[in-house]
């Protein structure tokens, strides 16, 4: 990677980052717990995705978007490694899978949902 393209992926994380502990955080007093604002945040980024992952291949598009706005910003803005720990921090009975199911599922239909938005 050549350092314009890491000042890009760079430059994209630090918002995607900045609104995912804003939505969370204002998210948390309007849930019943934690994971359910990740949950939400996650579903958001995979819409998005499948919005603008047609929309960057259009022609035009400067190449470097992809790497600001889905490596930088989705990616920062979603994240695994806190869905696995949030996972593994729930105690209900059911709620870990559920958390599980919803990601995966929710997570597959929103994607699907942005992409036919975005063609």
């Amino acid at each position: 990677m050549i350092p314009s393209q890491a000042l890009l992926v760079a430059a994209g994380a630090v918002p995607g980052a900045w609104l995912r502990f804003l939505l969370v955080n204002h998210l948390a007093d309007r849930l019943p717990s934690r994971p359910w604002g990740t949950l939400l945040v996650n579903l958001m980024a995979c819409f998005v995705l499948g919005w603008i992952l047609p929309v960057l291949h259009r022609p035009g598009v400067p190449p470097g978007a992809s790497l600001l706005l889905i490596t930088g910003f989705l990616g920062s803005l979603s994240t695994f490694s806190t869905l696995m720990v949030e996972l593994l921090t729930l105690r209900a009975p059911g709620a870990p899978v559920r958390l599980a199911l919803g990601s995966l599922v929710g997570g597959s239909l929103a994607l699907m949902a942005g992409l036919a938005l975005g063609r």
